[in-house]
């Protein structure tokens, strides 16, 4: 696995490989490892059948974490597409639990969780799903990162579009009763 690896390159004498224990990692992203380092590749999740699909999805999501661990960037590149192909193909994208899964054991810069903060700003955002922002409250709670990435990641698909000024609002939105309901202001 070293000559697969970017950490592969130690001057003789003068450091070790890192040795990694991989008893607890996934056996599917561990299956698909195996058959990249002996086929250099893994199955094409755009020739499997439909019912096959989320699940080789999830394997890469979890291959890539395994790759991330070891240090294989080119298997992460494979493992990022062909999840992104996987739940493209399928119709379905993750959910805050497989969302959360992958906050935790990604750091803030990995492009996996740019691509899941998308995907939830996304589900947020659109008006054919009833997905809620309190939805995603433990991916939050685990990662003030995650969070300010949704946020970006909504304002960019917005298009940075500003909001009506809410001190300019005139009525009983911001009020201490029920919303619609008018009430009689004091004089001021």
């Amino acid at each position: 696995m070293a000559a697969h690896s970017d950490n592969h390159c130690v001057e003789k004498g003068k450091g070790k490989l890192k040795t990694v224990e991989l008893l607890d990692e996934d056996p599917k992203a561990f299956a698909l490892l195996v058959k990249w380092l002996y086929q250099g590749k893994i199955d094409d999740v755009g020739s499997m059948p439909l019912e096959r699909k989320w699940d080789h999805a999830d394997a890469c999501q979890k291959l890539y974490v395994l790759c991330d661990k070891i240090d294989i960037p080119q298997l992460k590149n494979i493992a990022i597409d062909q999840f992104r192909k996987g739940c493209n193909e399928a119709g379905l994208v993750p959910g805050p639990e497989e969302i959360r899964e992958i906050v935790i054991s990604t750091p803030p810069s990995s492009p996996f969780r740019r691509l899941v903060s998308s995907i939830a700003a996304r589900q947020i955002m659109d008006p054919q799903n009833q997905t809620n922002v309190a939805t995603y409250r433990t991916c939050f709670e685990d990662s003030a990162d995650f969070a300010i990435d949704v946020v970006n990641a909504i304002r960019k698909g917005a298009g940075a579009k500003l909001f009506p000024d809410p001190t300019e609002e005139t009525g009983c939105l911001y009020h201490e009763h029920e919303p619609g309901q008018l009430c009689a202001r004091p004089a001021m």
